[in-house]
């Protein structure tokens, strides 16, 4: 199969029948072999009875309905999991991203060699305050703490090669990092593509300012899991020892002092202090551990209740 066109969505029924007509004359004209899963992330409206008529019209159309909705993260991971094309295209499902991109996106992959190729719209349609402001420095910060010069990481159409979308797992908020997390799994040639960005025609944006600071939040648990994931020993560990040792000496020279008796020991401030940094250093060095032990325990953070599958 040449191309997997992976759509998470949340009450969208009005628009899906028209980005399903869109995506099947591209890819007809094309000559692709595809298919395209949609996940419902436990929309309130029509949009899994729309589904289920595109699918009844067309075998290619496959989809998921979470009982509840987890987020845009979560649907992701889950279309990523039941991927079977050679390239793996993600779009909203707004008609703001447009399939005529696809084309070009796959020859990217394919030709090209790109292992992730991000869409920037250059050209925005949405309010500046609202979006247009944040999303330039949610960008700026991104590039500058990742090292990846892309200029929107928030678009929703990319293109994957199969296997980097098997290697990924996002969940959270962490969809805006997806590239970064690509990187940090060892696909380096990250490219990118000036994108048409369409006018919302029917729904409203799901953009909220909490999503906004989460996405911030998570973006600093990726730059820590990206060096210290494995081990946090060596982080944790690290520093508790350092402050442990400062706490020890520290300990150390007040109590010489105190036999000598230069001072007393409930009228220092220093040995509040030693005390302090012993502590400290003890619980990080016990956080280091057990965050070591949880590292070696399978997590279940991507396990989600799916009320109806047609695959």
């Amino acid at each position: 199969m040449d191309l997997s066109i992976v759509v998470p969505l949340y009450n969208e029924d009005e628009s899906l029948p028209h980005l399903a007509e869109w995506i099947d004359r591209v890819m007809q004209e094309n000559g692709f072999s595809y298919e395209v899963i949609m996940v419902d992330d436990g929309s309130r409206d029509n949009s899994w009875k729309v589904i289920e008529q595109l699918r009844a019209k067309n075998n290619a159309y496959k989809g998921i309905k979470f009982r509840r909705n987890y987020g845009k993260s979560a649907a992701l991971n889950v279309g990523f999991s039941h991927a079977e094309g050679d390239v793996v295209i993600t779009m909203d499902a707004d008609l703001q991203d447009s399939p005529d991109e696809v084309p070009e996106l796959f020859r990217m992959i394919k030709e090209d060699g790109y292992d992730l190729v991000s869409g920037w719209k250059k050209k925005r349609y949405d309010s500046k305050l609202a979006k247009n402001i944040p999303s330039k420095f949610f960008n700026w910060t991104t590039r500058k703490m990742s090292g990846i010069k892309l200029h929107d990481f928030n678009c929703g159409l990319k293109a994957y090669r199969r296997d980097v979308v098997k290697s990924i797992e996002v969940y959270g908020e962490m969809h805006r990092y997806i590239p970064v997390i690509a990187k940090w799994a060892g696909f380096n040639k990250i490219g990118e593509k000036v994108v048409q960005h369409r006018k919302r025609e029917f729904g409203v944006t799901k953009f909220g300012l909490n999503r906004f600071v989460n996405g911030y939040l998570d973006l600093m648990s990726i730059m820590f899991m990206s060096k210290f994931g494995k081990q946090p020993m060596h982080f944790f560990g690290l520093i508790g020892s350092v402050s442990f040792l400062l706490g020890f000496i520290a300990l150390v020279i007040v109590c010489t002092l105190r036999l000598c008796g230069r001072i007393a020991l409930t009228n220092s401030v220093w040995f509040y202090l030693s005390m302090l940094f012993l502590v400290l250093g003890a619980m990080l060095f016990l956080a280091g551990f057990l965050g070591e032990l949880i590292c070696r325990n399978s997590t279940t953070r991507n396990n989600y209740l799916i009320e109806k599958e047609m695959l």
